[in-house]
């Protein structure tokens, strides 16, 4: 089920659980596979990515493994897009990112949740999407959480923890990330 703002709630035992479920035994085996190859395997791995997103990458895609990802359907890239080794994509909500964006290595790209209440976290799941925009660049080890955008030409710094919309042009950084300044033409 999905709502106006792009949230998407699963709950436990139903045909769209079931259909999750089997989408990550299916991401699974495609990653099991992608993460025994070697940087000189490049074309590859733009196979095997493009099979686990559903849509063929550009030739300019370079992903270094290992990834991870919980499902992979829900991911798309534009052109010129570098992943450094081990990320992790969890996209249920929806993660697009857009042309020229460079991720560092071990950043974190997770859409899902679970609600709060104690009584229900076990059995729902929740998906917000992640919109990276053109030319962003995510620094080593940083996380970004469901239902944020970060914004044309941003840098957002290693290690930060982004749980609210980074404006263009902006480096931000922290647990929770804030605005450090603004990026011009230096």
């Amino acid at each position: 089920m999905s709502n106006e703002r792009g949230t998407r709630t699963i709950h436990g035992g139903t045909p769209e659980s079931a259909a999750m479920l089997a989408n990550v035994k299916r991401a699974m085996a495609i990653t099991a596979t992608l993460n025994r190859l070697t940087f000189e395997d490049a074309d590859k791995i733009r196979a095997l990515f493009s099979e686990l997103i559903g849509k063929q990458v550009d030739e300019s895609f370079l992903l270094i493994p290992p990834f991870y990802t919980a499902g992979g359907n829900e991911i798309r890239v534009g052109r010129h897009v570098f992943i450094n080794q081990n990320c992790t994509f969890h996209d249920l909500g929806g993660l697009d990112i857009a042309d020229e964006v460079m991720i560092g290595p071990n950043v974190s790209l997770i859409t899902t949740s679970h609600p709060l209440d104690p009584s229900k976290r076990r059995s729902t799941t929740i998906g917000k999407p992640i919109v990276i925009e053109r030319n962003v660049w995510i620094a080593t080890g940083a996380t970004i959480v469901g239902g944020v955008t970060v914004g044309e030409n941003s840098v957002v710094a290693a290690g930060s923890v982004v749980t609210r919309d980074v404006p263009a042009n902006t480096l931000v950084g922290g647990n929770p990330a804030r605005a450090i300044r603004p990026i011009g033409s230096d």
